[in-house]
C-alpha cells in the first residue's frame, strides 16, 4: 500500500511538501540513489532475517538492487564496488536460506 497525501491538504501540508522538494532538489542524485541501494539491501536483510524468512519479498529487493546496481555500474561512482560486493554477499545468503541442504 502506498500512503497519497489529501487531495486537499492543509497550508502546513504544502510548506511541508515545499521545504522536502527543496532538499531533495539540492541533493545530488547520486546520494539520493545510493540510498536507495542501501535501502533495497536493508529490506531484502529484514525478509531474510524474518522468521519465518519471506523469500519473494527479500527476492524483489534483492532484483530491485541487482537493477540499479547491474544497469548504473560506474555512474553509481566510488560506491559501485561497495554497491557489487554488497548484491553479491545478499544473494549468497538468499541462496544459503533457500538451499539450506546444499551449504553444509
Amino acid at each position: 500500500m502506498v500512503a497519497q497525501m489529501s487531495d486537499n491538504p492543509t497550508p502546513e501540508q504544502e510548506k511541508a511538501m515545499t521545504e522536502a522538494r527543496a532538499r531533495l532538489a539540492e541533493t545530488p542524485a547520486s546520494v539520493v540513489v545510493a540510498n536507495h541501494v542501501v535501502g533495497l539491501y536493508e529490506l531484502a536483510a529484514i525478509h531474510l532475517g524474518a522468521n519465518p524468512p519471506r523469500f519473494d519479498d527479500a527476492r524483489l529487493a534483492i532484483d530491485a538492487l541487482a537493477a540499479i546496481v547491474d544497469n548504473l555500474g560506474s555512474r553509481l561512482g566510488a560506491d559501485h564496488a561497495t554497491f557489487k560486493d554488497a548484491l553479491a554477499n545478499i544473494r549468497l545468503v538468499y541462496v544459503k536460506l533457500t538451499n539450506p541442504e546444499q551449504s553444509e
